[in-house]
């Protein structure tokens, strides 16, 4: 979708009959349309091939002739079978840049295992160290492991890009959830490997600055976040409690960590004391980063959200219009690149690539339609 987003002609190969698993996950649905499916799908064409037929096949080989990346996201193995491996393919195509992405790699004892956001975030200790102190481990609240593989799968595929202009050559690419959610723990995990310390659950704290974390007000949530002691001063003034930055035992940040639990007690009296509204006026003009913790609804009314410009809107032939959270990055001043594309329909654009990209005549579109090569409405 990010490749998508930046103008490249995205080609999304779906199974005749059902397509991508994500059509049916719902509810919600708008029309018949997986909301879920639609917000990651933008600026994609669909066409649908069985490359377990011969004939499908051949269409796959034709598509690549005219493609610089093939992207995959089968089980190891599964596309040696019929000759679709970056092995059986970069002989006939050379340049081409072939990324796999997978739950847990492409070689090792579970590399055959299916892999889900929800199991690489709990193997890869992601669910270990993310709930409340002392409860039960949580799922964060949206797939990040599976958004964040992909994110290393574009940066990964624009650097080979950037290395096939100046070696003609194409390049194996192997991500995996396991990989990137192991990634992700940094800074834990080279705590747990240096210093042999795993702080487990923590909440919405910080393993190694204090204060950094969520303050339930007496009608909502924040949070806050001292980096520095002066910004620890400064917190501790507005909030009239100067007694605490007083105190060697808060004087700096490792006292602050080693004491941590009678510095949030007091901390979190006085946060109850006010409401979310009163703190964030009180430190508008602080230093120190703060925000509120908002529901889904305040986000989008959120000022600099809005300024920012952050949702996509487009009409979809079936759901009507759909609203979307568009490209995260600006370039040069511009987030929306171009025209949005609504996501496609299942096998919307099978005829088309057929005829337009690969010259197939109308006689022989729909030949390989009656063998079941191919599916289109």
């Amino acid at each position: 979708m990010v490749l998508g987003d930046l103008g490249a002609e995205i080609i999304k190969i779906e199974r005749p009959g059902s397509g991508d698993d994500t059509r049916a996950w719902g509810p919600p649905f708008q029309g018949n349309e997986s909301i879920y499916f639609m917000s990651v799908n933008r600026n994609k064409k669909s066409i649908c091939v069985d490359f377990k037929k011969e004939e499908g096949l051949k269409i796959i080989k034709d598509l690549l002739a005219k493609s610089d990346v093939l992207i995959e996201n089968y089980l190891p193995g599964k596309l040696a079978t019929v000759g679709l491996d970056y092995d059986s393919l970069k002989k006939d195509f050379p340049r081409l840049i072939y990324c796999s992405i997978s739950g847990f790699g492409q070689e090792g004892p579970s590399s055959k295992k299916a892999g889900y956001d929800l199991v690489a975030s709990a193997i890869g200790g992601l669910m270990h160290i993310t709930g409340p102190e002392g409860g039960d481990p949580c799922r964060v609240g949206v797939a990040i492991t599976d958004i964040t593989t992909g994110l290393y799968a574009h940066g990964a595929i624009m650097a080979a890009v950037i290395e096939r202009f100046q070696t003609g050559e194409g390049k194996y690419i192997d991500c995996s959830l396991l990989s990137t959610q192991v990634a992700l723990i940094s800074h834990l995990a080279a705590s747990y490997l240096n210093a042999g310390m795993d702080t487990g659950r923590l909440g919405t704290a910080h393993q190694s600055i204090v204060p950094y974390q969520g303050f339930k007000t007496n009608n909502g949530y924040m949070v806050v976040g001292t980096g520095n002691n002066r910004q620890f001063q400064e917190l501790c003034k507005v909030m009239g409690l100067k007694e605490l930055s007083d105190d060697v035992k808060f004087q700096d940040n490792s006292a602050r960590v080693k004491n941590r639990n009678e510095l949030l007690s007091v901390l979190q009296t006085r946060f109850e004391e006010e409401s979310t509204e009163h703190w964030l006026e009180k430190f508008d003009s602080c230093t120190f980063p703060f925000g509120p913790v908002n529901s889904l609804e305040a986000v989008f009314e959120d000022r600099q959200v809005r300024y920012l410009n952050l949702v996509d809107e487009f009409v979809h032939p079936n759901a009507g219009n759909v609203k979307v959270v568009g490209p995260a990055v600006a370039y040069n001043g511009q987030r929306k690149l171009r025209q949005t594309m609504p996501s496609p329909t299942i096998g919307e654009h099978t005829k088309q690539l057929l005829s337009e990209m690969l010259g197939y005549s109308g006689d022989k579109i729909e030949n390989l339609r009656q063998l079941g090569a191919i599916h289109f409405d």
